[in-house]
């Protein structure tokens, strides 16, 4: 009977310990997801960052507060589904002036405010390219890199990192080295 006990006090304690582990686990995923929302928003240049709240659980990603169109409502949710380890976005933003005509009804203002904030945050990401140093414009798909770099090698891969983002036709390198 001791031993019966001890085998079932053993086997609850570990299995207690488990459940913990991964719940401290799926949590500081999601702590990780939330600071990459936060970071993306925060460096898109379309949006206030400030008006829009991020909250994770499971992967799944409720976006809150306001928002000036719905290109805005619309890109918020599309620059965060992208991110890796994001299962689904709910997307609970509010329009402050949904009768006023959007930026670009044909949405290319979207697509380029998309690409210019993927390209930032990969260059933010890349831990040979200071990506602090470097501007990103894009304009019909056109991205163009404004800054100073290090050297030959970071501003070849902050071009091909450019040149590798979804939808970017071509690339204007105004990069300069600095010796």
């Amino acid at each position: 009977m001791k031993h019966t006990t001890l085998a079932m006090m053993v086997t609850l304690a570990l299995t207690t310990t488990a459940v913990a582990a991964n719940d401290w686990k799926d949590t500081t995923k999601d702590a990780w997801i939330d600071g990459k929302a936060e970071t993306t928003l925060l460096l898109n240049g379309n949006l206030n960052s400030f008006k829009i709240n991020t909250d994770v659980k499971d992967g799944v990603v409720t976006l809150t507060g306001s928002v000036e169109s719905k290109v805005d409502k619309a890109l918020a949710e599309e620059l965060i589904e992208n991110l890796d380890g994001v299962s689904r976005v709910d997307n609970k933003l509010t329009v402050m002036n949904a009768n006023a005509a959007d930026k670009d009804s044909s949405g290319s203002a979207f697509k380029d405010a998309k690409i210019a904030t993927v390209v930032k945050t990969r260059l933010l990401f890349e831990s040979e390219v200071s990506g602090t140093s470097i501007d990103v414009d894009a304009k019909d798909g056109v991205v163009t890199l404004k800054g100073e770099v290090d050297s030959d090698a970071e501003r070849d891969l902050a071009v091909a990192i450019a040149k590798n983002t979804h939808d970017v036709s071509r690339v204007v390198n105004k990069l300069d080295v600095i010796k």
